[in-house]
């Protein structure tokens, strides 16, 4: 049974691949586009996982879409007319884009269907998933659990913006919802624009700014904003909010309730923001928190499983982890809209052709490290390289490892490309840039001279399976960067009294362990545990420079700049690699150093990117 899931039409739309219930081939349409977050029809990652897979369109059993139009287009109708006439602004504007595209998708697919197999009946191939069955299934199926509690939360699918199931083998039901307009997602997206940043992209700097603030508006979120029941249900005050009625995600009443109006993208931070978003993220957090509690005590079910978008709030799932109601979590990487996709092949796969779940012995899962998209060999890295005029050399395979652990302890920053691309948005190790996490200037070097973004972003850490609980406080796996614990406090800096009295910004001055390019300001870090298993090549190189210098820990941040997608080709690592101030480019067994390379090929991206 060969399945092709597909998501688009919102944002991140990606393609993937589903093989007698295997997952053969996964990306998202960004990647292929160049642009950041595309929400197109995703053409070039269907041609793709197609190739990859040696499949003609006309072998496909079904096609399946991660959620239904025309449920959302009675959304839209319906929101429009409980809040008239407030309401008739935002539909005006979205209305013509639904008549003429989005209300007749399946109109839509058929014909690009039809652009690659003119002769197939695509009407009869073509599936329709719910918006939040999709996530629920790429949550349970991929994962390592014959049963689970599965919970998914994002801004909003068709109706749902929550939803609770309980998967069983081959079995999905979700049995709990909460409906448009009231949103976890939502509420911490307008926090988001609130601050400045992009929302539907810029939650995670939301999320990475919390820290450096105070939660000191926590309880009038909760005595204004949102109503939060014991068991985690909830209902927002729509008094403070302009998603449902304009063009906005708040009004004035939300800045009269803070004291302050929108952030301006090119204003600076204050410590009202920091406080704004530490107190958004507290309440999330204590909203997921009451919600897991209520499910385990449900549903009876000792593992959980998430995805949605709130799902890659890695700071709330370490502390759902932490609690310990729970066994064990397990959360889609690709948790957002991209995930939809395989969701619904997924769906369709186990739960309507009832194709066994493959065994995955109960301790690995079924995404291969999400290490499922294009990869390219050494004689085509050569090729592209030789194309763009680049100087490198061919190493051995462990010539490259052992030059590029050399690199990494002198300091010098290395775009590291291997291997297939990571499916879902963190660079897991084949298309990342590395660094020593053991420099106290590194964050800040990587942060303005690579990625040219804001400086007080914060990075992961890749470590050693073997060796995590050894560095952080943190006894599992965690091989998606989607848990957040804190570095042991043997390996945390006593802080002097004038350090401690700084706030804000000043604290990124402060080196506050024996790693401190990966520690948060608050001693937390989001952790990449890196296994032997499903990426051998990274797993070397971690024990490479482990053993060159006793640190199983390396920094590592998505190969890409701000604004632009994590880079997909040779020829893309190679432009990248020349715009920015990397240091050396370990792509396959090819090893570059910048400064080896002709001045003509240089480029300056620093003024040129977009905002992300």
């Amino acid at each position: 049974m060969r399945i092709l899931g597909i998501s688009a039409f919102y944002h991140d739309s990606a393609a993937a691949l589903v093989v007698d219930g295997r997952i053969a081939a996964a990306a998202q349409e960004e990647r292929f586009t160049r642009r950041k977050h595309d929400s197109d029809y995703p053409v070039n990652a269907i041609r793709w996982c197609l190739e990859d897979a040696g499949l003609a369109p006309e072998e496909l059993d079904r096609v399946a879409f991660y959620d239904k139009p025309f449920l959302k287009f009675e959304r839209l109708l319906e929101t429009a007319a409980a809040f008239a006439p407030r309401g008739f602004t935002s539909f005006r504007q979205a209305a013509p884009v639904w008549i003429k595209e989005k209300l007749f998708q399946k109109g839509l697919l058929r014909r690009e269907l039809e652009s690659l197999a003119p002769e197939e009946d695509w009407d009869a191939k073509l599936l329709f998933a719910e918006h939040h069955q999709s996530h629920a299934a790429s949550a349970f199926y991929p994962s390592p659990f014959a049963d689970a509690a599965v919970l998914t939360l994002d801004g909003v699918g068709e109706w749902a913006t929550a939803t609770a199931a309980i998967g069983d083998g081959a079995e999905l039901e979700i049995v709990r919802e909460i409906h448009f307009p009231h949103s976890l997602g939502l509420l911490y997206s307008a926090f988001t624009y609130h601050a400045g940043f992009k929302v539907n992209s810029g939650e995670y700097k939301l999320m990475g700014l919390a820290p450096y603030g105070e939660p000191k508006y926590a309880t009038r979120i909760l005595d204004n904003l949102i109503d939060l029941k014991p068991d985690g249900s909830f209902r927002l005050d729509l008094a403070y909010f302009d998603y449902c009625t304009g063009l906005t995600m708040t009004n004035r009443r939300f800045d009269a309730l803070f004291g302050c109006p929108p952030r301006r993208a090119d204003e600076p931070l204050t410590q009202q923001h920091m406080d704004m978003a530490a107190s958004a993220q507290a309440v999330v957090e204590e909203a997921v928190l009451r919600i897991t509690r209520a499910l385990r005590k449900e549903t009876g079910r000792p593992r959980l499983c998430l995805a949605g978008g709130v799902a890659l709030n890695c700071v709330a799932n370490g502390k759902v982890l932490r609690e310990g109601r729970f066994n064990d979590i397990w959360v889609q990487p690709a948790a957002g809209d991209a995930g939809g996709a395989l969701g619904a092949a997924l769906l369709a796969s186990h739960r309507l052709f009832k194709v066994p779940r493959q065994s995955n012995g109960g301790s690995t899962d079924a995404m291969q490290g999400a290490l499922l998209g294009p990869a390219f060999d050494d004689a085509a890295i050569r090729s592209e390289l030789e194309a763009a005029g680049a100087n490198f050399n061919a190493l051995t395979d462990d010539e490259l490892i052992a030059t590029t652990a050399a690199a990494l302890d002198a300091g010098e920053t290395v775009g590291w490309f291997q291997g297939r691309m990571e499916f879902g948005p963190r660079a897991l190790g084949n298309r990342s840039i590395l660094a020593d996490a053991r420099s106290a200037e590194m964050q800040r070097t990587l942060n303005l001279q690579v990625k040219f973004r804001e400086s007080f972003r914060p990075f992961a850490p890749s470590v050693l399976r073997d060796d995590v609980a050894e560095w952080f406080e943190l006894e599992c796996d965690s091989p998606y960067m989607l848990l957040v614990a804190d570095v042991r406090p043997q390996r945390r800096r006593r802080l002097s009294p004038a350090e401690e009295r700084r706030s804000g910004f000043d604290q990124l001055h402060t080196p506050r362990s024996d790693i401190p390019a990966v520690t948060h300001v608050d001693y937390s870090a989001r952790i990449q545990t890196v296994h032997a298993d499903t990426n051998p090549r990274y797993h070397a190189l971690l024990e490479a420079f482990k053993a060159r210098t006793g640190c199983p820990v390396l920094v590592n941040t998505s190969f890409n700049i701000r604004g632009e997608p994590i880079v997909r080709s040779p020829t893309e690592a190679f432009r990248c690699f020349m715009g920015t101030d990397l240091d050396c480019l370990a792509m396959g067994n090819c090893f570059l150093r910048k400064a080896d390379q002709s001045e003509e090929l240089r480029r300056s991206y620093r003024e040129t990117v977009a905002p992300d």
